[in-house]
Order: structure tokens, then sequence, then C-alpha cells
């Protein structure tokens, strides 16, 4: 399973130099695991750099996966998360929904950059 991260995601929106680091992750729907804290803030930037067509379409791109509600279960994990590695909330959330899928996340976000499981790729 893959989480790609708001970051990655992005990226890949913006078709930044690199982006391409993400198409393994991405091309296999299957296996991808959304969180709803990406999804809103992947939508809030890009309705705000773009356009709300844009931002529908990079939306209905994230649904192809199996988006993920936060419950409460997941957000205790998270809270947890949180404080052992120091992590924003948004951050925890990933990393709870990615530990809970069995999932790699990918992203361009630091904060991931020595947590296991992550695929982390600095900005070029």
């Amino acid at each position: 399973m893959n989480l790609v991260d708001s970051s990655a995601w992005l990226a890949y929106f913006a078709d930044e130099s690199g982006a391409d680091r993400f198409l393994p992750a991405l091309k296999d729907a299957t296996a991808l695991v959304v969180p709803t804290v990406v999804v809103y803030e992947v939508f809030k930037v890009v309705l705000r750099e773009r356009d709300a067509d844009y931002a529908l379409r990079a939306a209905a791109a994230m649904h192809r996966g199996t988006v993920v509600e936060l419950t409460s279960e997941l957000a205790m994990a998270a809270s947890r998360l949180s404080l052992e590695y120091a992590l924003p909330m948004a951050d925890s959330i990933v990393l709870a929904t990615a530990q809970a899928y069995e999932a790699t996340v990918w992203t361009l976000d630091a904060h991931f950059k020595a947590l296991p499981n992550v695929k982390y790729f600095p900005r070029r």
C-alpha cells in the first residue's frame, strides 16, 4: 500500500520538476490510501492557486484511491505519534493512517525524513 502525502500530490498537480518520482505510488489506485486531511490540504491549495474546476479534478484524482476518514481511533494513534516524533497534526494523521494500512508514505516533507516506511524525496 502507498500513501502520497499533500506535498507530493501538490508537486504532481503543479507538474514540478521531479514529480514523476511519485508515479509508481500514484499509478496503482487499488494500492493507494488517501487520508481526508490530505484531500483537505490539497484541495485548499489548488483552489487558492488555480481555480475551482482544477481543484475538483485534483480531488477526483485523489478519490481514485481509498479515501480514509479520520476516526477517533486514528485520531488517538495520531496524537501518540505526534508526541513521539514531534509532528504537526496533519503529518501525524498521515503517519497514523499509513501505519493502520501498512502503507509507505511518499513525501517531500522533511518532517517524515527519518521515519520508518517513508520514501522521502528532498525538493530539487
